[in-house]
């Protein structure tokens, strides 16, 4: 598949995992106050912002961060519906806003670490030596 048409399928599943965690933490938080579940909402949408914004961002990165950016793109999009999902069967209660409060973070920090990854070992002398043959 075509790095750019690869972008938009990623894309379009970021989108969907942003809409179905927006649903997800909307059921799980129905007796929630006002503002609190506006808050929680912006802090779980934060990942797939971020996710949505590098996919745009990415064209000119070696081809392997894109690799990793797009494969991370959908372990933290399905991980954060599968995560969430489980939650909203399950009775109301603190344990459930813990996942909510700690999900967005791991994942910002899940991607920083594989991109930085990524990215360390596309620059390395070698790496470089063998994309110049």
């Amino acid at each position: 598949m075509r790095p750019d048409r690869l972008r938009g399928v990623v894309l379009t599943v970021v989108a969907a995992g942003a809409v179905g965690s927006l649903a997800l933490t909307l059921a799980a938080g129905r007796n929630t106050p006002w503002l609190l579940l506006v808050l929680f909402v912006i802090w779980v949408l934060s990942p797939f912002v971020a996710l949505a914004w590098a996919n745009v961002r990415s064209q000119r990165w070696s081809t392997l961060t894109r690799a990793t950016l797009y494969g991370m793109s959908l372990v933290v999009t399905l991980g954060s519906l599968a995560i969430y999902g489980g939650l909203v069967k399950r009775p109301s209660g603190s344990a459930n806003a813990f996942m909510f409060v700690v999900v967005p973070p791991l994942s910002w920090a899940l991607l920083a670490v594989a991109l930085a990854l990524a990215m360390l070992l596309s620059r390395s002398p070698s790496r470089r030596q063998e994309e110049h043959r």
